[in-house]
């Protein structure tokens, strides 16, 4: 017998086969197709794909055998890997000087007397190991089967780059998520802990004015109201940061059944309108099934965009709901100032602001349409938006039903 020889790019190869995060996985369906396939095929009772160690071969799938790995020294797929681009096949191992004396060949039970092995490559071309077929007696393929078991250590090939490219990604998005949360208790910790001081910031200004107004004269009011102002707005931003982040869960609270229409009305109550505005709710009263409190943030944001960010005289909202078996459909159209066509792909990142200031002079701070569309993604739907400077902007979004 002769022991197979290392490849010359063996540490790279073995840094390869680390990498495809496949050794000692799972059984796959996918992968143990391929091998009853390949058995089917070439009529062997064994087919494995073995992938090939520093020490041992390990076998991701096998079909005919209970075998799950094998020392290095003694397989038959060490010797095929030495030659990535050619199917090795013995047509009777007795005859191999590589083989004459391999315990495989020798057992009393089962011997290998006949081996078939195409080498599976990554995408650098290294061998990682083989997809085999094995059989008891003597053989030989015929061109088509050779064909055939070429063509399956291709698909298997494909699967194992699927596999590490799925982990690949699988890994990046735990990486986010990680990321995500921590941001997320970043930003809870410190609106949180800023909201307080805020607060008393903004009632400290008013106490200032209503006890010593007069004698602060026009120029320390003017700075009261400036320090009253900026208050507010950076109460507004941490507000909205906690939205923002708090969207998940938001998003993952229980489905109920509750008049859109009611909904609506509550929230335009929220919001004290103080503007001349008239605000079109669907025609009829619709009872859904959904998630309302992801729904009521939704609305929140569109509706506070549509009173601020409009200079008409009378400030004008239609909204229309419409559904099919799988989504219900919002539409929230203004009469507002409108959004310019070279803002419209980014007006759903996190912190984009469109307009200097809104209706009232203050600057936006461009949370509220990224919660939306975050919360819409989580519920299922899109979002979508169009808008004309001067006349005004619609947002479209759905929302998938739940029955």
């Amino acid at each position: 017998m002769l022991r197979p020889a290392i490849p010359e790019n063996e540490s790279q190869r073995l840094k390869a086969l680390q990498d495809a995060n496949i050794l000692y996985t799972p059984t796959q369906e996918e992968f143990d197709n391929i091998t009853q396939l390949a058995s089917f095929i070439c009529k062997t009772p064994v087919s494995l794909i073995s992938l090939v160690g520093e020490h041992e071969q390990w076998f991701k799938s096998k079909y005919g055998t209970d075998l799950c790995t094998s020392d290095r020294d003694i397989s038959f797929c060490s010797h095929a890997i030495l030659n990535p681009e050619e199917l090795m096949e013995v047509q009777d191992t007795r005859l191999d000087k590589r083989f004459e004396d391999n315990p495989f060949v020798l057992s009393e039970n089962d011997p290998v007397l006949y081996y078939a092995g195409m080498p599976l490559k990554d995408v650098n071309k290294m061998a990682l190991g083989t997809l085999c077929v094995i059989d008891t007696k003597p053989n030989k393929l015929d061109q088509d089967q050779r064909k055939a078991l070429k063509s399956l250590a291709k698909q298997v090939e494909i699967l194992l780059e699927l596999n590490r490219k799925n982990d690949y990604l699988e890994n990046v998005k735990k990486e986010l998520n990680d990321h995500n949360a921590m941001l997320k208790d970043f930003a809870g910790v410190v609106s949180h802990d800023m909201k307080m001081p805020l607060a008393n910031m903004i009632i400290t200004a008013d106490i200032l004015k209503a006890k010593f107004g007069e004698k602060l004269g026009e120029e320390g009011l003017s700075y009261l109201k400036n320090l009253k102002q900026a208050g507010l707005r950076l109460s507004g931003y941490i507000n909205g940061i906690l939205d923002h982040y708090e969207s998940d869960s938001i998003a993952a609270s229980n489905n109920e059944e509750f008049d859109v229409n009611h909904l609506l009305e509550e929230i335009i109550d929220l919001l004290n309108i103080t503007e001349d505005c008239i605000i079109n709710l669907p025609e009829e009263n619709i009872i859904i099934s959904s998630n309302r409190a992801a729904l009521e943030q939704i609305f929140l944001n569109l509706l506070g965009n549509s009173l601020k960010y409009n200079d008409k005289p009378k400030i004008k909202i239609d909204i229309e709901f419409s559904q099919t078996p799988d989504f219900y459909y919002f539409s929230v159209k203004d009469n507002g100032i409108g959004i310019p066509k070279e803002k419209e792909n980014d007006i759903f990142k996190l912190f984009t602001v469109v307009a200097k200031s809104d209706r009232s002079g203050n600057k936006g701070n461009g949370i509220g349409l990224s919660t939306v569309k975050r919360l819409v993604s989580n519920l299922g739907g899109n979002l979508k938006m169009t808008s004309e400077v001067g006349k005004g902007t619609r947002f479209n979004f759905s929302i998938r039903r739940k029955l």
